[in-house]
């Protein structure tokens, strides 16, 4: 099913729409502040392994990031944050990037890699900050599958290509095709691991 949510000014009842599948435990392909991704509720482990399913990796090994609305969920998802990281995330955040953090124990296992660390996402989207408004809790954030990320800008395609194995596509308009900036900060030097949209300033 393809949504179409004014990209600057999301109607409620669409929004309300779109949370109502991920309540459910569905899946939805969104627009971010750079690509379109893959995303459920952080909440929904079967909906966290079709995701991995429809990428074609082990949920084990995936890096899977989610997105929070804004830094106030920081301290459930993340271990002792100090000051310095915390102030560099607050400049960057909202916007580009996802930042590599040791994980809480209130992460759900699934999200957690190996080395027990998440991927923050805090995107400067309006579509995406609504959502997760009504939702009340992160979303996963996952890149769509394959290589063809100029296609990828385009929701109606994007519904062509996978209106099948997901719940919604949220058309927002159209998407980048630059992904977010990682940052490993889960060392003293924090590290640039890809560079992407964001202008990384430590």
């Amino acid at each position: 099913m393809l949504i179409s949510i004014h990209p600057v000014d999301p109607q409620a009842r669409l929004i309300s729409q779109v949370v109502s599948v991920l309540k459910d435990g569905g899946i939805i392909i969104y627009p971010t502040d750079t690509i379109y991704g893959l995303g459920c509720d952080i909440f929904h482990p079967k909906a966290v392994e079709r995701i991995c399913r429809i990428k074609n990796v082990d949920p084990k090994k995936a890096q899977l990031s989610f997105i929070c609305r804004d830094l106030s969920h920081l301290s459930d998802f993340t271990k002792s944050i100090d000051t310095p990281l915390y102030r560099a995330l607050k400049t960057h955040l909202p916007g580009p990037f996802t930042f590599i953090l040791p994980a809480s124990r209130q992460v759900p296992k699934i999200l957690k890699s190996k080395k027990e660390t998440i991927g923050l996402r805090v995107p400067d989207n309006v579509i995406c900050q609504a959502i997760l408004e009504q939702l009340g809790n992160p979303l996963l954030s996952a890149s769509l599958p394959g290589d063809l990320i100029e296609e990828y800008t385009d929701p109606e395609i994007i519904d062509e290509t996978f209106g099948k194995q997901v719940d919604v596509v949220v058309d927002g308009g159209t998407g980048g095709i630059t992904p977010s900036t990682i940052v490993d900060c889960t060392t003293p030097d924090w590290e640039v691991m890809r560079q992407g949209l964001g202008e990384w300033k430590a």
